[in-house]
């Protein structure tokens, strides 16, 4: 008997034994090839030993310090790096230890900006749906991911109030660039019948993740966005826990667009797996009247700042930088995507790959011509899920479809340090699952009712 909370209780987990590269092993010595970095999160692969070395090596210099008696070398140096890698842009690092405590600091921090401002009345925070932020009760207010919300609905705000720039099924049925992106403009007139005096900021993921496997929205879209934030006096928030430090192929993801955001939120791929490690990341504009006036962000954990995680963190930064691997994951994300619309179009249930870098994903249909998703009942994404596990592949499940509930989808982002043969592996292994999952619906047609 386990005493341990699985996520499914009674569910059958391997045991892992080790992991080194893209692979992970369990205790029988079975090879899983991790195509989703965990969580979309360990992007510089398994068991890097000058990262464990640093490590290990703050462990026995010191492991902890509570962030109101002390600061470290490691927290500071890691906050600097932060502001070297937004060419200055993000001042201030506040680091906690997931992302769901990054999305919900950078809530506070805009909340109180407008508080020391003497603005008191600006309390909302705009979401999108078929978004994602956390679950905690602040952060699942902010998102839009209608699965999660749907059994704490009576405790959360209604912050979700905007389209998300789903291309794919256009919230208008229209197509890029004749839609003159409503989708954006859907929140200024949010913003009007709620009031501006009423909003501190708006978060958005910019390509989204466990909600709507990497959708990606059009070029332009940002930055009318941006331009809508500020005609009205309302902060930007980019939630970048699962774009961010080259997860899409540049360091942040709001790069792929002109337009920069007021407060970022870092995670996964800050401590790629190694500690638990994240971080709400403000400019200078947005910290100076706290400055000036209580000189405290509100907010704080007892690990926040740790000195272990930080050190940690920061050498996963110098890895990245030092072997390139912003750039790798560009140019690996742009075959592995070019390789997987091939897939596109030999199977029938593919019905879009889209994302960026090594943050793409693959939504599936039962018809491509009219885009009907599988029927819920079919449960069509865990049996991927379970199949390509059984075939060494590891997926992530996402939310898609219509109103991000009715869609099956996966996202595949194997670490940046992948090699060419190993994405064709992958790619292989994703095949022979693609192929089962085809060959399974054909003989028993039950399972598409």
């Amino acid at each position: 008997m386990s005493h341990l909370i699985k996520p499914i209780l009674d569910g059958t987990y391997p045991k892992v034994s080790y992991g080194k590269g893209v692979f992970l092993y369990d205790e029988h010595g079975k090879d899983y090839l991790d195509a989703s970095s965990g969580a979309v999160t360990v992007s510089v692969g398994h068991g890097v030993q000058e990262i464990t070395d640093v490590l290990e090596n703050q462990a026995k210099r010191v492991s902890f310090v509570y962030r109101s008696q002390f600061t470290s070398e490691a927290a500071e140096r890691l906050a600097e790096k932060i502001y070297k890698l937004s060419n200055g842009h993000l001042s201030y690092s506040f680091f906690v230890n997931s992302g769901t405590e990054a999305t919900e600091t950078a809530m506070k921090m805009a909340l109180q900006h407008f508080q020391e401002k003497g603005q008191g009345s600006k309390l909302k925070i705009l979401s999108r749906w078929m978004s994602y932020h956390g679950i905690t009760i602040g952060s699942l207010s902010m998102s839009g991911h209608s699965i999660r919300r749907t059994r704490f609905v009576p405790l959360l705000q209604d912050y979700p109030t905007v389209s998300a720039p789903y291309c794919y099924r256009c919230p208008y049925h229209m197509e890029f660039p004749s839609c003159q992106l409503r989708c954006a403009d859907e929140l200024e007139r949010a913003i009007i019948r709620i009031g501006e005096e009423h909003i501190a900021a708006f978060i958005a993921e910019p390509i989204i993740g466990a909600a709507g496997a990497a959708i990606t929205p059009p070029p332009g879209y940002y930055e009318r966005i941006r331009d809508i934030c500020d005609r009205y006096n309302i902060l930007f928030i980019a939630d970048e826990v699962m774009t961010g430090l080259g997860r899409t192929g540049k360091m942040f993801g709001y790069d792929h667009w002109e337009a920069k955001p007021d407060i970022v939120t870092l995670g996964k791929g800050l401590g790629a797996g190694y500690t638990p490690i994240a971080a709400a990341v403000a400019t200078e504009e947005v910290m100076l009247p706290i400055k000036k006036g209580s000189k405290l962000v509100m907010s704080g954990h007892t690990f926040s700042a740790n000195p272990l995680s930080c050190a940690t963190a920061l050498s996963v930064l110098q890895y990245v930088e030092k072997h390139n691997l912003v750039d790798e994951s560009a140019q690996k994300g742009a075959y592995l995507k070019k390789e997987l619309l091939k897939l596109k179009e030999r199977f029938s249930i593919i019905g879009d790959v889209r994302g960026e870098g090594l943050l793409l994903g693959v939504e599936f249909v039962e018809d491509k011509k009219t885009k009907e998703p599988f029927p819920t009942s079919a449960q069509l994404t865990n049996q991927i899920i379970q199949t390509a596990m059984q075939n060494g592949l590891l997926l992530y499940p996402s939310a898609a479809g219509i109103e991000g509930v009715r869609g099956d989808a996966v996202i595949i982002s194997p670490p940046f340090t992948i090699k060419e043969g190993e994405i064709k592996e992958l790619l292989c292994r994703f095949e022979k699952t693609l192929s089962s999952i085809e060959m399974r619906l054909k003989n028993n047609p039950e399972e598409r009712e």
